[in-house]
């Protein structure tokens, strides 16, 4: 944890923003898999965890925004859990932690509530996504479970992505913290993939490196040589001499500030020649995407600039034609560009996203487009210091996606279908990486991990 003052702080910060009213900031709770004391892996909500520092199972944080009161809710937990558990810091011992002077058992929660509601208060609170923090929401509001989801704050929910958005010097390293063991991972990955060793074998080393430094992934990994499915999970595929590798992996650090990268890797150690056209547009998308970003400009700037590098060099290629500012104008670029160049990176991998991605990637001035690929972009407004960001163009040739655009002649006068016919066999190249955005300009925190098609090839087998 940090030190319990930078969690007052931010509590403090978060009333004043609110004003009135109560605040109920419920943690996660465990889930179990097949039954309920076989649980999933516990992992804390992003906000209850910026707040409050507790990554403990249970929990739920009471603010009164007018008195500055704090509580913290959770268990009593007797010998029953401490023979099969072992014991675990009290009530009271976590409350001090975190520097809440109140702490009282769930049963306090309800009558919190009740009194709140009967003076006419208000209680905010943010969406659930869960269905067990859902139900509580639902017996403590005597709402039901859609009138739970559907009645958060939207005045909490802003007043935690501005809190939240701006990242401390102290969150700033522990995002760096957890990319050097990205680097580690990656360096590792690139050193010990071959041609036939399996994406499984791989998956499993890096999972067991990630798990000996004392740390957990981020999310899924996706580690596949069909790059064209954006998140494939899958790794059931022997890799193959001129196969391409695509791994998108974050893992988080000690205080749980996540990284989230993505390599693209010939499997042979060289790319062939057209593998190495492509990867050269996404690198040059790379590069353009992240040279636009600075204090003040929308991100959707940096995502058009870098569909217009795509469009560029795939009409060098002679798969799209026309003029490129036009051809990203209509959407045509987002056949091969589906999504959006980036997202806000920090407790969540995808930032706060679970407050509602209109939250926090867009504002009075910005709102999301309806066009198809640019409607995929998460985060489209004004780019301010202390923001991280993800910034991650690709190129896929997704065989149903080219099919049904080709069937409806969509855009014909930008893409020249017959050309794509020798790439429906190619896959997808993707190229990631984390972003600050500093007082006049930018600052990538994930140089270390090579990119160049000169550096990975380098380094592809180097263990074989």
């Amino acid at each position: 944890m940090f030190d319990s003052s930078v969690y007052k702080a931010r509590r403090a910060a978060l009333m004043r923003l609110v004003k009135s009213g109560c605040i109920l900031l419920p943690g996660n709770d465990l889930i179990g898999m097949n039954y309920p004391a076989n649980t999933f892996d516990f992992r804390q909500d992003g906000s209850f965890l910026y707040f409050t520092g507790l990554d403990t199972p249970g929990l739920c944080l009471w603010l009164d925004c007018e008195s500055g009161e704090e509580f913290l809710f959770g268990p009593v937990l007797g010998m029953e859990h401490t023979i099969w558990s072992g014991a675990v810091p009290s009530l009271s011992e976590l409350a001090a932690l975190s520097g809440i002077a109140g702490c009282e058992s769930l049963n306090g929660l309800t009558s919190a509530v009740q009194q709140a509601r009967g003076q006419r208060r208000s209680v905010h609170y943010p969406p659930p996504y869960h269905g067990y923090t859902t139900l509580l929401l639902a017996d403590l509001l005597g709402a039901s479970p859609r009138g739970a989801k559907t009645g958060f704050s939207r005045v909490l929910v802003q007043g935690i992505v501005e809190l939240r958005s701006i990242k401390s010097e102290m969150e700033v390293a522990q995002i760096r913290e957890a990319i050097a063991l990205s680097a580690a991972m990656y360096s590792h990955l690139m050193a010990v993939c071959v041609p036939g060793i399996s994406e499984m074998e791989l998956y499993g080393r890096s999972q067991g490196l990630i798990l000996a430094r004392g740390s957990r992934v981020a999310f899924p990994m996706i580690l596949s040589r069909r790059g064209e499915v954006l998140h494939n999970h899958s790794h059931d595929q022997i890799l193959a001499d001129g196969d391409l590798l695509l791994v998108d992996s974050g893992v988080v650090s000690p205080l749980g500030y996540a990284s989230d990268i993505t390599r693209t890797l010939p499997v042979s150690g060289r790319f062939m020649a057209r593998q190495e056209d492509v990867y050269e547009i996404v690198l040059r998308a790379l590069a353009e995407g992240t040279s636009r970003m600075a204090p003040g400009v929308p991100f959707v700037e940096c995502h058009l600039a870098a569909a217009k590098v795509v469009a560029q060099g795939l009409s060098d290629l002679g798969l799209m034609r026309g003029d490129p500012a036009e051809a990203v104008a209509s959407g045509a670029h987002a056949l091969f560009f589906p999504h959006g160049l980036g997202h806000m990176l920090g407790l969540d991998v995808h930032d706060m996203e679970a407050l509602g991605e209109d939250f926090v990637g867009y504002d009075d001035t910005f709102t999301r487009s309806g066009q198809f690929g640019l409607s995929g972009l998460r985060m489209a407004r004004r780019l301010r210091p202390g923001f991280v960001m993800t910034v991650e163009p690709g190129i896929y040739f997704i065989p149903a996606l080219i099919r049904q655009w080709r069937e409806e002649r969509r855009l014909e006068q930008f893409i020249n279908y017959a050309a794509l016919d020798a790439y429906l066999d190619f896959g997808g190249i993707r190229i990631e990486d984390d972003v600050l955005v500093t007082e006049d300009g930018r600052d990538v925190l994930s140089t270390d991990i090579p990119k160049s098609a000169k550096d990975v090839c380098k380094r592809m087998g180097a263990a074989s």
